[in-house]
């Protein structure tokens, strides 16, 4: 999982005091100096994009959710994350297609607490579901799978009395996923000529925008292009281990996270790494 910003800073301050000048250094002149050192300190965190979605302390937010459609009640394994059969089944098939929260691909794999309102047909705390896919309907912000919508209901018979209001009026939250940081190469991956990965997982609150890995001939780290959704690649990638790192986005602001680990030389596609 990756861990928060308080973990790791890549921002130094420096500053020097020399004694000769004490004497002249005056309460308020003090002040002044302090308040200066405080607005210098804080502009990086300022500077910063931030993103309430991400602030575990947020209270619910309102808008409504719909429901699609399989054969199984499950998922769908063609969603726009790019994650496949595994975007049909994770989280038990409690999943869901987004619309505003899709952020260009960066808000798949984000997990939300979803209730709806109907008086004693809806359970009090919803249902958790995974971000999977990107879907649009009547001023929603989910489209959830069939076993996610019926898992809001108090009961069975709860649950398909919802099914006849089509949409409904809800309250949702961003929520901690469990587990840590999955990557699978992407079936499209040939090594060494091409590599594509599909981040699967990464927990936490935060949203994944840029990865990317150390090329040591050129000794700096080199961005991968987000094909779509979770998906990541790049042509012709440093041979050996690959080192990658990942730039993340949530409530307390932008920083990069390295991998505790490279992914192998001997990568293949469809092979899956947990960190």
């Amino acid at each position: 999982m990756l861990t928060g910003p308080h973990h790791q800073s890549n921002l130094k301050t420096y500053y020097s005091y020399d004694p000769k000048w004490a004497h002249t250094t005056t309460d308020m002149e003090l002040k002044h100096q302090l308040g200066l050192l405080c607005v210098i300190l804080l502009l990086p965190a300022l500077s910063i994009a931030t993103n309430n979605d991400y602030c575990p302390l947020n209270s619910y937010k309102n808008s409504r959710a719909s429901y699609y459609g399989t054969r199984d009640g499950y998922g769908t394994p063609s969603g726009a994350c790019g994650f496949g059969e595994y975007g049909r089944m994770v989280n038990d098939g409690k999943v869901a297609a987004v619309s505003g929260l899709w952020k260009g691909g960066s808000g798949c794999g984000a997990c939300y607490q979803v209730k709806c309102k109907v008086p004693i047909l809806c359970k009090v705390n919803g249902v958790t579901v995974v971000a999977t896919d990107y879907g649009e309907g009547d001023r929603t912000d989910f489209i959830l799978s069939p076993r996610a919508f019926e898992s809001l209901g108090v009961s069975l018979n709860a649950s398909e009395e919802l099914k006849k209001y089509g949409t409904l009026d809800i309250a949702y939250k961003r929520v901690p996923c469990n587990g840590k940081i999955v990557i699978k190469i992407h079936e499209s991956s040939s090594n060494p000529g091409y590599f594509a990965m599909v981040l699967l997982s990464h927990g936490g609150l935060y949203d994944v925008t840029s990865v990317e890995f150390w090329e040591d001939s050129r000794k700096q780290w080199s961005p991968l292009r987000r094909a779509y959704g979770a998906v990541f690649d790049y042509a012709n990638p440093p041979r050996g281990p690959l080192f990658l790192r990942f730039q993340v986005t949530g409530c307390y602001g932008a920083y990069w996270q390295k991998l505790n680990k490279p992914i192998p030389a001997n990568w293949q596609p469809k092979m899956i790494f947990n960190f």
